[in-house]
């Protein structure tokens, strides 16, 4: 019995994939740089040549049938296998390593490491993404990602690395402006920064009620580092991570008022694509991340 993928081209297969990712012929012509009619004669043929339906045909766009659902996602993991070696073959060590992360992350924690990466690995030079959108790392051209969460994203290999905490931390000028700050309700009247339904979460955990949204003067930001620079400025108390400046609180510049935290998410992890585990640029980084982590106090 012959094979049918020896009679399939490759190229019927990615256009195929692209299509029943995006669920439009004329995307995935774009995305593909085709034209869109080349895109329904590829996958007519290919429905041809299997015999069965692959996409129902919509008004707008395109559907996949139970057919399609399989070989789509077959698809999908072959063609990610094939572009992860084909970069590993081209890239090997001697290469960009493309790292995408939050911000704070990267400001407060891996920028002031990441040099100790570069130092052991001269041949991998490092180009560092910040941003809050989570990055197809395939499609998107990133090898590895540090993101908040439970660690569990579609075909991506991750490692837990240290916890995601929230904790008020201010100047120790604020703190005795404030009378010392001796238990959670003296900062019902402070002066918050940060993001209201942090607050409310935080308060909420050393049993008191909502706090009122405090009309004017009150700094609210998504990104941990505005809210801390503002308190380190002497603006009020910051909803931050403990462990992320843990510099600023080991000289003085900040303090932590209150042992009680709460969690943001699961953690922080490394992801990758679990085909590219191996390459030797990521496998490197990998194996001095976790090490770095493994040394940093209180981060296990």
């Amino acid at each position: 019995m012959s094979d049918p993928l020896a009679t399939t081209p490759l190229s019927a297969i990615r256009i195929f994939e692209a299509a029943a990712r995006l669920k439009s012929f004329t995307r995935a012509a774009d995305e593909l740089g085709v034209t869109q009619a080349a895109v329904s004669w590829q996958v007519k043929a290919l429905e041809r040549r299997l015999g069965q339906a692959l996409f129902r045909r919509l008004p707008r766009e395109v559907a996949l049938t139970a057919a399609g659902e399989r070989l789509a996602k077959a698809a999908a993991d072959a063609l990610g296998i094939l572009r992860g070696a084909i970069s590993d073959l081209t890239d090997q060590a001697d290469g960009v390593l493309a790292i995408t992360t939050m911000e704070s992350l990267a400001i407060q924690w891996l920028a002031p490491r990441i040099g100790g990466f570069q130092l052991a690995h001269p041949a991998i030079a490092v180009r560092l993404d910040t941003s809050t959108l989570t990055h197809n790392l395939t499609q998107d051209g990133f090898d590895v990602a540090i993101r908040s969460g439970a660690g569990e994203w579609p075909g991506l290999e991750s490692h837990y690395l240290f916890r995601s905490e929230l904790t008020p931390l201010c100047t120790p000028q604020v703190r005795a402006e404030l009378g010392g700050l001796i238990q959670p309700s003296d900062l019902l009247g402070a002066a918050r920064l940060g993001m209201d339904a942090d607050w409310a979460a935080w308060f909420a955990a050393a049993g008191l009620p909502k706090p009122p949204i405090k009309a004017g003067g009150q700094l609210i930001a998504d990104m941990q580092v505005i809210a801390i620079t503002s308190a380190l400025a002497g603006q009020g108390v910051a909803l931050g991570s403990p462990l992320l400046f843990a510099g600023e609180l080991a000289r003085g510049a900040l303090v932590q008022p209150f042992d009680l935290t709460i969690a943001q998410t699961d953690g922080y992890w490394l992801a990758y694509a679990k085909e590219r585990g191996r390459a030797a640029k990521i496998a490197a980084f990998r194996e001095w991340l976790l090490a770095a982590v493994a040394g940093a106090d209180g981060a296990a």
